[in-house]
């Protein structure tokens, strides 16, 4: 039977993990994954957290307060970033939400699910990322290590969420940077135009997020088998444009100076003009490539 709960959210994701496959072979980075889900697993239990599932490398997990996910969040950190295996290093990326979830037999669904999943594809390595919803229901330790780093837009939302970094390695406390300043737009792009075939999109103040990928539910729907049903989302915030990949292939950023780049589950600043290839490298005249044009 379904129930209605409202939890603070928490995802914690192995950064790079296919860089691992690559470096150090199946078996050695198939270790050191375990080990992290297993240390991710065990900080859940002892702040009284449930595990929901774990998804390829990372962990989904739920707590009754944000102080404890928090404190697990910061198990996590403190225990991966001070393995004493040093022959494969590894770090892990954490994101959480409070907000209200469905629970059905084992599983969580809702819009706080996609919005504490939005939070750790925000997250760095080695940090932990949390929605402003998140610090409301914080205790006032935690509030005071919390710190706004930027703003994001969250699929099925009209307004932006701000976006809060949590130290949790006390020197970063001390060295607490100021909050953000969100309205400077000075030198900053106005406007950009996204095409596929024949359909193009304009991304702006009043539109700030396109979605692309193959489900027929995307603003820009691309059919290929290397292509995720929701693939990346290219997004303003404060005055810049960003690609943000949610695939499991990945995407492929070609700008027109050459230069070209690849995200796995991360974010980066696109200018200029260029492609973006979902799954495979971007290249002009391919047939399923997408262009993109910054207007000042």
């Amino acid at each position: 039977m379904a129930q209605d709960l409202e939890v603070a959210i928490l995802f914690a994701d192995v950064v790079g993990s296919t860089r691992l496959y690559d470096e150090f072979g199946d078996t050695k980075a198939s270790e050191t994954v375990a080990h992290s889900l297993e240390v991710m697993k065990d900080a859940t239990f002892q702040f009284s957290g449930k595990v929901i599932k774990t998804i390829g490398d990372e962990v989904l997990s739920t707590f009754a307060t944000v102080d404890h996910a928090m404190a697990a969040a910061a198990q996590m950190q403190n225990r991966i970033s001070n393995a004493k295996d040093e022959e494969i290093p590894v770090s892990i990326r954490i994101g959480c939400h409070f907000g209200p979830v469905v629970q059905e037999r084992n599983d969580i669904f809702g819009a706080a699910v996609h919005t504490a999943n939005r939070m750790t594809s925000q997250a760095k390595s080695g940090q932990i990322v949390v929605s402003s919803a998140t610090v409301e229901h914080m205790g006032s330790e935690w509030q005071k290590l919390a710190r706004q780093i930027d703003v994001a837009t969250v699929r099925g939302r009209l307004d932006e969420v701000a976006l809060y970094e949590v130290l949790w390695q006390p020197d970063e406390a001390t060295s607490m940077l100021p909050t953000i300043e969100l309205d400077n737009k000075a030198g900053k792009a106005s406007k950009l135009i996204v095409t596929f075939g024949n359909k193009s999109i304009e991304i702006d103040d009043r539109r700030k997020t396109v979605s692309l990928g193959r489900s027929d539910d995307n603003d820009l729907v691309i059919k290929g088998n290397l292509i995720s049903r929701l693939h990346a989302r290219i997004e303003k915030r404060r005055g810049k444009f960003f690609v943000v990949d949610q695939s499991t292939n990945g995407t492929f950023i070609l700008d027109y100076n050459g230069k070209d780049s690849f995200l796995r589950r991360d974010s980066t600043e696109i200018t200029g003009e260029g492609y973006i290839g979902l799954g495979k490298a971007a290249k002009p005249g391919m047939p399923l490539v997408v262009h993109f044009s910054c207007i000042d």
